[in-house]
């Protein structure tokens, strides 16, 4: 039976997809979301009692590729549960069919739902369904994505709170103060005859002012907010037999990297991914820096500074029972910006090397006594906490978000510029507008359709 919708409406066919991991597991699920996914369902079905919305009902997966007109035979028990639109996920009709996790099972559920009608479903097309249908904005659909693939309980929580609209409440009263500034001026120019007051340079700068600061704020989260999404890279270097892959080994609490007395027994670098306040961090042990011996090192120490050039951390091991080298005063000197934590190890030894007016944190460590680990770990997280905002302020997690938010600063800033200059208010409202047009692409009020699918081309097929 053809399907009667408009086929030139792309939510108005049924999608279907697996949408558990693959593998074998004691749960598999496979969804369906579209005008017809009862009636594509139900026939391969036996069920007990009719499908009701909001509620599971037990059901026989029935094998309806029986020939010459035999009963088909049960091939599995299930749980199946019908979510009538518009108070599902996607605000379409969905039933999702919870059987046993057999990858065999599923696909020829998967395979059966197509035979019936459906069409397999896109990555993320269930996703996008609600997004179109007004469910949640983008930055709550992205936040889908991001609580996906967490990898730690931090990042979880970040991506919960903003799906829940974190981001969105904060956009939402300085929109609403841009689109009142807006209107306030069309108002002046369109009846600029009659006795509306046009609002004179000194209250408009302060209005454009006034959105300007919370959305500055905002776009100061990106750093700490990208990190927490992303996770970030610390690259430890030094000296050989400074400590370093002694360090690693204690900062990820297992020995993963090779620890001898001779020198230069790191010749390549040594990564591990750890959590560490809730942030994923890898881990980079490197070569040591030195005058290399053979061209196995030579390799190894051209790596270790490429790592060094790439990390948004270094840690700089020094050994406390030698005087600084000039390779520490180098590596030092490298970093006047970028961010550096100096680990003076082997304390147990010595008292240390004199860093007297050091502008980097220095800590006194041993890697034989663990003395100084847990102040590492601190003084890391401090560094990539920089800019991370108190309580439940909403962070800017992707480089979309930040342009958005950049691109509404920008409109702002040409327009305080306008306005101090004199110039008439139909070109101060090209500017508004522009940032106003910004934010609603962060919000995906005027996203085209390109970014719409490279976003969701993301997820994973059946979410």
């Amino acid at each position: 039976m053809s399907d009667p919708t408009n086929d030139t409406d792309p939510t108005s066919d049924t999608i279907a997809a697996i949408s558990t991991p693959p593998g074998r597991g004691g749960i598999g699920i496979v969804r369906l979301s579209g005008p017809r996914a009862r009636a594509i369902a139900e026939p391969l079905l036996r069920l007990r009692h009719p499908l009701a919305p909001g509620q599971a009902r037990f059901a026989e997966i029935v094998d309806v590729e029986k020939r010459d007109g035999e009963e088909g035979d049960v091939l599995d028990e299930a749980v199946v549960t019908f979510f009538a639109g518009p108070r599902s996920y996607t605000a379409e009709d969905i039933v999702e069919i919870a059987a046993h996790g057999s990858p065999v099972l599923l696909d020829y559920l998967l395979r059966a739902c197509l035979a019936n009608g459906a069409r397999l479903a896109e990555p993320g097309e269930f996703t996008q369904r609600a997004f179109l249908a007004g469910r949640f904005d983008l930055t709550q659909a992205e936040a889908v994505h991001d609580l996906i693939e967490s990898t730690t309980l931090h990042q979880a929580r970040v991506a919960a709170q903003q799906l829940g609209g974190a981001l969105s409440r904060q956009i939402a009263p300085v929109k609403a103060k841009l689109v009142h500034l807006i209107a306030t001026l069309e108002a002046g120019i369109d009846f600029a005859e009659d006795d509306i007051d046009v609002m004179p340079a000194s209250e408009i700068d302060a209005q454009i002012a006034a959105i300007e600061a919370p959305l500055a704020a905002l776009n100061e989260t990106f750093g700490y907010g990208r990190i927490v999404r992303d996770g970030f890279t610390l690259a430890i270097v030094g000296r050989p037999n400074a400590g370093k892959s002694s360090l690693f080994n204690r900062l990820i609490e297992r020995d993963r990297a090779i620890v001898t007395a001779a020198p230069g027994t790191t010749r390549d670098l040594v990564t591990e991914r750890v959590s560490l306040e809730g942030i994923p961090l890898e881990l980079v042990d490197t070569a040591g820096l030195r005058d290399a011996t053979d061209e196995a090192e030579t390799i190894g120490i051209a790596k270790s500074r490429e790592a060094m050039a790439e990390a948004d951390i270094v840690l700089l091991v020094l050994d406390a029972t030698a005087p600084l080298h000039a390779e520490d005063e180098a590596a030092i000197a490298a970093h006047t910006t970028r961010p550096l934590l100096i680990a003076c190890n082997k304390h147990d030894l010595a008292p240390g090397v004199s860093l007297a007016e050091m502008r980097h944190p220095v800590i006194q460590t041993s890697a034989l006594t663990g003395e100084g680990i847990a102040a590492v770990r601190r003084a890391i997280v401090g560094l990539v906490s920089t800019g991370a905002p108190g309580g439940e302020t909403a962070l800017l997690t992707n480089l979309r978000q930040q342009q958005a938010v950049s691109g509404s600063l920008m409109g702002l800033g040409r327009a305080r510029e306008a306005v101090s200059a004199a110039i008439p208010h139909e070109m101060v409202l090209l500017d508004l507008y522009e940032a106003l047009e910004a934010l609603d692409g962060l919000t995906g009020a005027t996203t085209n359709d390109d970014i719409l699918r490279l976003i969701f081309s993301t997820f994973c097929i059946g979410k």
